[in-house]
């Protein structure tokens, strides 16, 4: 079978990689190679990134008004609605999430481009009162230049708009490197957006492995800031290498965030939130509730509508609507799962569901792993303080609302956490203490462009999303004038 053969994005036009050399992507679900992407080095690097610093400095792109920017970031997002079903296909042959859930994904990411349009022309510097008699003072809000932006498999095209939207909404220009295992989407959103009307240069894709040209990307001096998305080992990386030259960084990176239930919840509620938060999208999720806290005193009548649920999670095809969980993303995430599960019963958890690799409904041979959940996991075993990035709960009992935060509070992640409860006094107060970027209550997993993501501790730095989120793609300039006719002098004449 000949492989379908995928090139870079750059200066508006496709590239073949410098080295000549490409690396297979395959579709989890077959697991069978469809493509061949760009195994791109330093060269393509500098060469994305001149594209984006020419875009930058010269050409229609900075010439734009923030209102014409506008209406350009606002076609994107049109552009993207109207191609949906096309890159939800995409994608799920990329990641094999379901093709329900990618589909609903990205007609929701128009939402993102429609909402930092309009903040485009809305970027308002500032007049300031000085105290220094005859001068006038203002800040000026000005965008950074070239930003690196490097996305993880999960939803690539989501967490991209989480970043290239208020970067262009600021006049920034952009080199993105998606993961290696989903690249298609980008090159093909790449292609769109310049159909649309995208001046060339201000968005560029190049493909590779991360310690290539993630790397040389992530140094490059031409770079003004880095974006990323991953896990916590990427993002120290990330975080080293910008730090040579003092650029910026956001980093939205792993969690293991505890989803929360009282006594006094709904607990049929509570039970359907909990099974969605950690086994939709497969459990490949960076705010996956992956620790149930549960009150002792309902542990063992909760747990048992929790297996109930889990049990009834449909896994098969990710394009047949009636599948809920497609096959794990990657080999070697499917290894690490595995790995998660087994040393888990080595610390003394039980498997109460699941643990297990299972063959596909259909025959197929994808990476299926059954849902599972594991009991007598107590906080401060491996299995509840490393991230698993798959189908996997632990559930902890928990004595009083004390002992609840105590626990949800013990691990150095910080991204996201539930709270189930009936108890509007309690709500606040829990909010007001969890250690977490977002607290769902009663709910998970709810985002929106409107509202700030992002986490505490090892969950990352910076936020995405928000009306202030366009402010760090922005440096900021104060501007002094003279108003009189006298210049001050620190010595006499």
């Amino acid at each position: 079978m000949t492989l379908e053969k995928l090139e870079n994005f750059i200066d508006g036009a496709y590239a073949a990689p410098h080295s000549g050399q490409w690396l297979e992507t395959e579709n989890p679900y077959t697991a069978t190679a469809w493509g061949l992407i760009p195994r791109s080095d330093a060269a393509d690097a500098e060469a994305a990134v001149a594209a984006a610093q020419r875009a930058f400095a010269t050409g229609p792109w900075p010439a734009l008004s923030p209102t014409q920017r506008a209406a350009m970031i606002h076609r994107i997002g049109d552009t993207i609605a109207a191609h949906a079903e096309e890159l939800a296909r995409i994608e799920v042959r990329d990641n094999c999430k379901t093709y329900k859930e990618m589909l609903n994904q990205v007609k929701r990411i128009p939402d993102w481009y429609h909402f930092y349009a309009g903040l485009a022309d809305k970027l308002n510097g500032q007049v300031l009162p000085t105290d220094r008699p005859g001068h006038m003072n203002y800040v000026r809000h000005e965008p950074l230049g070239v930003i690196a932006m490097i996305t993880p498999w999960n939803s690539p095209l989501m967490l991209l708009a989480w970043k290239l939207a208020p970067a262009l909404a600021a006049g920034n220009t952009a080199v993105v490197k998606p993961s290696e295992f989903t690249t298609a989407s980008a090159l093909r959103f790449a292609e769109l957006v310049y159909q649309a009307g995208l001046p060339s240069g201000v968005l560029n894709v190049v493909s590779g492995l991360g310690a290539e040209v993630g790397a040389a990307l992530t140094a490059h001096p031409g770079v003004a800031k880095v974006a990323f998305t991953g896990g916590v080992s990427g993002g120290r990386a990330v975080y080293q290498a910008a730090a040579r030259d003092l650029k910026p960084v956001s980093l939205e990176l792993g969690g293991k965030s505890p989803n929360i239930v009282f006594p006094d919840a709904d607990l049929e509620l509570a039970a359907r939130g909990v099974v969605s938060g950690i086994f939709g999208s497969g459990g490949q999720s960076c705010v996956a509730g992956s620790r149930l806290l549960v009150a002792s005193e309902i542990h063992d009548n909760f747990l048992a509508r929790v297996i109930e649920l889990t049990r009834k999670i449909r896994l098969g095809d990710p394009m047949s609507p009636e599948t809920d969980i497609g096959p794990v993303a990657t080999r070697p995430q499917f290894d690490h799962i595995m790995n998660c599960i087994g040393f888990a019963r080595e610390g003394g958890a039980t498997v109460a569901t699941g643990g297990v690799q299972v063959a596909d409904p259909a025959g197929g041979p994808g990476l299926f792993v059954a849902p599972t959940v594991l009991t007598g996991v107590t906080n401060d075993m491996r299995i509840a303080q490393e991230e698993v990035f798959g189908p996997v709960l632990s559930v902890i009992p928990f004595e009083d609302e004390a002992d609840a935060l105590r626990i949800a509070n013990d691990s150095d992640f910080g991204l996201g956490a539930g709270l189930w409860t009936r108890d509007v006094a309690r709500v606040h107060r829990m909010a007001a203490r969890l250690q977490a970027g977002s607290v769902w209550v009663n709910t998970y997993k709810a985002t929106s462009q409107i509202s700030p993501f992002g986490g505490y501790k090892m969950s990352g730095l910076g936020r995405e999303g928000g009306t202030e989120m366009i402010a760090d793609y922005t440096r900021v300039k104060s501007v002094w004038i003279n108003l009189t006719d006298e210049v001050p002098y620190g010595f006499p004449l």
